[in-house]
């Protein structure tokens, strides 16, 4: 894991994880397949593991995520959160492409997609469920996911926790209302068991877990002891990330095998809005001279998506079999794979971002 201390720079996740590392490409590509082949042949498997949730939030996922997870908190000196107000740049970024960018450009997409490109090849009744299970995915900014990407790309931890905290705040007073404006209804039914339940599972528990784990660890081994630790969890978390895959694409196998066509036009606009507002952010960043461990974690909060939300409320709202639901489903499968290509252009174009005037 990269070593986060004052004055010190963060040593390069890939000079840690070696030829693993390098290689993540491939691993994600394995995991897709195999999870999409199991999930195909035997659907009562994954059937069984998807409805072991609470409040449509997934249980074994839950757990992943905080393997994920946790290693990443690890790294944050809690008593140095104060800091993070010398990054205000970055975080008025975040939140002007995530609340007034993000929504309103894939219900331009879902309109333009949907309805009309790709709209004599979708089912005609489903057309505005689909649209509308874009828009969900879209006002729904990511959670837990984030310290993962910030985590690969050098992101500065303080930032992004922050970022998520301060999204989780506006989501509970905005996601209702945008998605009413932008889909037309008077009001919208939001599964605020779902959101409070996924922002203390991956926020407030994990949060708290890793600043006591930490605190620990310091006073009874000090610096070298975090290290050790940490180094010894990475193989972990990014494990733990690659079985998410297999997981999330094993639940959909069969509608994976069986309607390729439509996950692949679905799967289109929202490719289209994450490099779009990860483009919008990063750019704007490097605009206004943000350090690029802001720039980074901030670019993939304002493309990544809070799935479990988008999926929850769709299943309220439109029903578990329309075409919301799956559009949001869709927002799954595409997540990982697309957010780590999202890694690898910020890493890849570190050098061009510092290079401004």
């Amino acid at each position: 894991m990269n070593k986060v201390v004052a004055g010190v720079r963060p040593v390069s996740l890939s000079k840690r994880m070696g030829g693993f590392e390098r290689y993540l490409t491939l691993w994600v590509a394995l995991c897709i397949a195999i999870g999409t082949g199991l999930g195909y042949l035997f659907p009562g498997g994954f059937a069984a593991l998807s409805a072991m949730e609470v409040a449509k939030v997934n249980l074994p996922v839950a757990v992943l995520i905080w393997l994920m997870i946790v290693p990443m908190l690890l790294k944050i000196d809690f008593g140095a959160m104060g800091q993070v107000k010398q990054h205000w740049k970055g975080i008025g970024v975040t939140v002007f492409v995530n609340w007034a960018v993000k929504p309103f450009s894939m219900a331009l997409l879902g309109w333009l997609f949907v309805r009309h490109v790709f709209a004599p090849y979708l089912p005609t009744e489903q057309l505005d469920s689909y649209v509308a299970g874009l828009i969900l995915l879209a006002a729904s900014p990511c959670t837990a996911m984030v310290f993962v990407w910030s985590h690969l790309c050098d992101g500065e931890p303080r930032f992004t926790l922050s970022q998520v905290a301060l999204n989780d705040v506006i989501m509970v007073v905005a996601f209702a209302p945008i998605v009413g404006l932008l889909l037309g209804i008077s009001s919208i039914t939001v599964p605020w068991s779902t959101l409070l339940l996924s922002v203390g599972l991956y926020i407030v528990a994990p949060v708290l877990f890793a600043a006591v784990l930490r605190r620990l660890v310091l006073q009874r081994g000090g610096e070298v002891a975090l290290q050790t630790l940490l180094k010894h969890l990475g193989p972990v978390s990014l494990s733990a990330l690659l079985v998410t895959l297999v997981l999330l694409f094993g639940f959909q196998g069969r509608q994976i095998v069986d309607q390729p066509l439509i996950i692949a036009m679905l799967a289109v606009p929202i490719l289209i809005q994450v490099y779009f507002n990860a483009g919008v952010s990063y750019w704007l960043n490097r605009r206004l001279g943000v350090a690029h461990c802001v720039a980074g974690p901030s670019a993939l909060i304002g493309a990544s998506n809070f799935f479990e939300l988008a999926v929850a409320t769709a299943v309220s709202v439109f029903g578990v079999h329309s075409g919301a639901a799956l559009a949001t489903v869709v927002g799954v499968l595409v997540e990982v794979p697309v957010m780590l290509s999202v890694v690898r252009i910020v890493n890849a174009s570190k050098g061009w971002y510092e290079a401004r005037a």
